[in-house]
């Protein structure tokens, strides 16, 4: 961990990025080696106990920004830091992802202050909850998490709207507060009476609080412009700083992992590889397969999910499908290839029932690309190599049996005895030919008189008796 001065008092330490091209290019090419990606995470240098990390929470909550809070508050702990500050400005994210975070922000053995710099909506509002204090700079905003699907409309699941307003009131209860304001930030539904405020919130309508409204109803500790505020109400203005940060492979990993982008990636992985094994000698195809697949499972394994159980099973699956098509197994080796591909597929996902959806999302558009592609190129295709496509023609110096109607009449020698087959001397050259099955002799003259594709059928001509 490197130290960059900023002031007397304080000093501001980056987070470790590292020595990271080599390690990606392995990633990307599908064969991480074990324990590689911990050098990714590690910091370079142990800072003194009793620093103040500032952990920057500005993305949106899902599996990357897990596995980087889960790294940074590791190394405070490890650390013996006397304070986290979440620096909080995200418009939310994936409720699960929200959940696993709070849970590790409860459970984080150094005290936490969740510093609203922006926005701290719908799932942020909740890990802001979870902190043990929160302070909010002039200007943010707090609350506003109801859920909204995929496309951002409502979700009025009454199952689903209880689940989480029960989840963001047992957040609130943590530290003391009114458990009625968390719920109205999520259920449109409830009427929340706000006395501090000398407002109600109505039917219909999602609660959000201003760093002032926070700050009277007990959401909010402390209104501050900056960090260094924040540390100096906690008294803790002489410590050390240190300022984490995600790494490259963070940030890498926490676009990939991203749902639209992992489909995306299942996409042109199982398009371009077996394009690449249908049509071959292209490369392109199968080059990007192998970088999609490679970034899928490099991302998932940053973001902790993907172990080198699930990436063998699915270079294993590769293998077995590759086998399929050249040797007869009466289709045994593609079910096991198949079966390989989506365990290792799903088991380096975070969610494995959202791993199976998008992976049959990305099985029906891969195919779609798949036929296109192999309809124009069906020429080249692998196809071919089952199917004699070529024709021996005269063009290409290829020479057809000559016709044998022109033997018709004509006239030779038995060079053998014709029983009813034999060997006969017409035209000047040596014929099998065969009788209608009378015996001739050696040496007597004999006429065609029938010839088609497979014979050539002669009889004995009678010579005249002399004189």
């Amino acid at each position: 961990m490197s130290l960059v001065p900023t002031g007397t008092n304080r000093r501001r330490v980056s987070g470790w990025i590292g020595k990271l091209r080599l390690l990606l290019f392995i990633a990307i090419l599908g064969i991480p080696a074990a324990g590689a990606w911990a050098g990714l995470v590690q910091a370079a240098d142990t800072p003194s106990a009793g620093a103040v990390y500032v952990i920057p929470v500005k993305q949106t909550v899902q599996s990357g920004l897990s596995s980087f809070l889960d790294r940074a508050l590791t190394e405070a702990e490890q650390a013996k830091a006397s304070l986290v500050v979440l620096e909080i400005d995200t418009p939310g994210g994936r409720l699960d992802t929200a959940e696993e975070i709070g849970q590790r922000i409860r459970s984080s053995a150094v005290p936490t202050v969740a510093f609203v710099t922006g926005k701290a909506a719908s799932a942020g509002a909740y890990l802001a909850l979870n902190a043990g204090d929160i302070a909010m700079a002039p200007g943010t905003t707090i609350g506003a998490a109801m859920i909204v699907d995929a496309a951002g409309n409502p979700v009025e699941n009454p199952k689903y709207v209880s689940f989480w307003a029960e989840e963001m009131r047992s957040a609130a209860e943590l530290n003391g507060r009114n458990p009625a304001i968390a719920i109205g930030m999520v259920d449109p539904k409830r009427v929340v009476e706000l006395k501090e405020l000398g407002e109600t919130k109505e039917k219909g309508q999602i609660l959000s609080l201003s760093a002032d409204s926070a700050l009277k109803v007990g959401y909010s500790e402390l209104t501050a412009k900056s960090t260094d505020e924040v540390i100096e109400w906690k008294g803790l203005s002489d410590r050390q700083v240190i300022d984490m940060n995600p790494s490259l492979a963070e940030k890498i990993a926490e676009v990939v992992t991203s749902p639209g982008i992992s489909t995306l990636l299942l996409i042109l992985g199982i398009a371009g590889i077996a394009i690449e094994m249908l049509v071959p000698g292209f490369g392109v195809p199968g080059f990007t397969g192998l970088i999609a697949f490679g970034l899928y499972f490099f991302g998932q394994s940053i973001a902790g999910f993907a172990g080198m159980e699930s990436m063998v099973l699915f270079i294993l699956g590769i293998i077995l499908l590759v086998l399929e098509m050249f040797v007869p197994s009466f289709g045994i080796l593609g079910i096991l290839g198949i079966a390989a591909l989506i365990f290792g597929i799903t088991m380096g996902a975070f969610d494995t029932g959202n791993a199976l959806q998008s992976l049959g999302i990305a099985v029906l558009v891969a195919s779609v690309i798949i036929l296109i592609f192999a309809y124009i190129f069906r020429r080249k295709g692998i196809w071919n190599r089952f199917i004699l496509r070529d024709e021996l023609t005269a063009d290409q110096g290829y020479v057809p049996n000559e016709g044998r109607q022109s033997w018709l009449g004509q006239e030779g020698l038995a060079l053998s005895e014709l029983r009813p087959a034999g060997v006969a001397e017409i035209g000047g050259q040596r014929v099998d030919v065969v009788t209608s099955g009378e015996f001739v002799e050696r040496g007597k003259p004999v006429r065609v008189i029938s010839a088609d594709g497979t014979r050539i059928v002669v009889k004995e001509l009678q010579q005249p008796q002399s004189k």
